[in-house]
């Protein structure tokens, strides 16, 4: 049974710093594409990061480059997430999830940690 299990969410004030993680198990961590994905409240959850197999390539959308990092330890089966300079908009559910390499729709979900930012 695949697992994906988020921690390191909470609450915290603006330009703060939290770092997520998600531990996998029942699977090859290493031959899974991860990525992390959130929702705010009343909007669609949307793409924020993802990271090869290998973490040669990683990939972010615009709205949290350069104050987000993804990374992963494939002999941990983990994949974090590094915010820093927090901001309000950034309140949202976080997801990581795991894809096959060549597949596009991400097979696999964890249930979601809390981030609350304040001002």
């Amino acid at each position: 049974q695949v697992r994906l299990v988020e921690s390191g969410g909470g609450l915290a004030q603006a330009g703060g710093s939290l770092r997520l993680s998600c531990a996998a198990s029942g699977l090859t961590f290493s031959i899974y594409v991860m990525g992390w994905f959130r929702q705010a409240p009343g909007k669609e959850r949307e793409f924020v990061a993802s990271i090869s197999r290998s973490a040669i390539t990683t990939y972010s959308t615009d709205s949290v480059k350069g104050r987000f990092t993804i990374s992963r330890d494939n002999a941990k089966n983990t994949v974090y997430l590094q915010i820093n300079d927090l901001e309000p908009e950034d309140t949202a559910v976080y997801y990581c999830a795991a894809r096959a390499a060549l597949n596009r729709d991400y097979a696999y979900w964890g249930q979601g940690t809390q981030v609350t930012v304040s001002s």
